[in-house]
């Protein structure tokens, strides 16, 4: 595997493991404000967060199968 691929792979690991503690942090916060519109904003994002992580495994599974 060449060096390009392979650091890009790594960054996409490294990404979709960020992203998701970043959703994870949107929903935790979302429950504590106490705030229903802000609530309902933070848990789109997390929501988002989820198909951007989704996305980004996609395309490491594409970049795999090049091997």
């Amino acid at each position: 595997m060449n060096e390009d691929r392979l650091r890009l792979i790594k960054l996409i690991e490294h990404w979709i493991e960020h992203n998701d503690e970043h959703g994870k942090r949107f929903s935790e916060e979302a429950e504590k404000t106490g705030l229903k519109s802000v609530a309902v904003e933070m848990r789109k994002a997390a929501k988002a967060s989820g198909k951007v992580s989704g996305d980004l495994l996609n395309a490491l599974k594409l970049l795999r199968e090049m091997e």
